[in-house]
């Protein structure tokens, strides 16, 4: 199977996080990265980080389908290919009561951790089908929350137990067109995200714990991995988690 001489991926989230160390891990593996996510400031440290010349930052709001359609169509326009979409912007909503959680809350956290990467994947299946090389791979970012939830998480939990649901899909339905779709799910990144996990997280009998993270360099260079293999190839789950986190046998 033929490879592109210049690989394009797309990281949705780029601008922090695990979005950022996957970034950086892919322009250090050779890619041209696509840097999506609502703060422009924020894609443009990342962009600092990395080899000049290895990236793009673009605007997008990814509960905006409109601004989603608009961050392929730059893709196209710029590089005419798109090999990698690594489906990583996410949200939670407030550690509320379950019954006291708000339909916005809700739909909030379902248009950013689901129909964004939906929509997305729709648009790489679009270029990857039609691009010479043919196929690409989509990569999701699941979660551990999705086999063991924390309290108060029904939101995040359920749209990652969905995001499993469109990771066996879409890969399924891409299996025709050489587009490979896998997903990592994380535990304890170090990652703003998870730093209230410093001073006390809850856990399911009522207490706060700390709880220990590890550096997000290892899920990027996890994503690079999963991105460098040939097509033939793919990794559909790996799980990359701190190792003394409470989730083996946690609850």
């Amino acid at each position: 199977m033929s490879e592109p001489k210049n690989k394009i991926a797309v990281v949705t989230g780029a601008g922090t996080g695990v979005g950022r160390a996957a970034s950086l891990a892919l322009m250090n593996a050779g890619f041209t990265v696509v840097l999506a996510g609502r703060r422009k400031d924020k894609l443009e440290e990342t962009q600092k980080l990395g080899p000049s010349g290895k990236s793009l930052a673009v605007p997008a709001d990814m509960t905006d389908p409109g601004s989603i359609a608009a961050l392929f169509a730059k893709v196209m326009d710029t590089y005419g290919r798109l090999d990698v979409l690594f489906n990583n912007a996410g949200m939670g909503a407030p550690p509320v009561p379950f019954e006291d959680l708000g339909l916005s809350q809700w739909q909030a956290v379902v248009n950013t951790n689901l129909t964004a990467p939906f929509l997305c994947t729709q648009h790489a299946f679009r270029i990857m089908k039609d691009q010479t090389p043919r196929g690409g791979r989509i990569i999701n970012n699941g979660s551990i929350s999705a086999h063991a939830p924390r309290p108060f998480s029904a939101p995040y939990t359920s749209t990652k137990h969905a995001i499993t649901g469109l990771t066996r899909a879409s890969n399924l339905d891409g299996r025709a067109y050489d587009i490979a779709v896998g997903q990592i799910d994380i535990g304890n990144a170090a990652t703003p995200m998870t730093d209230r996990m410093v001073d006390g997280v809850l856990q399911p009998d009522g207490r706060k714990m700390p709880e220990p993270r590890m550096d997000a360099k290892a899920v990027g260079d996890a994503v690079a991995y999963m991105a460098n293999l040939p097509l033939d190839a793919n990794v559909l789950f790996m799980t990359v988690m701190a190792s003394k986190m409470p989730f083996v046998g946690r609850g």
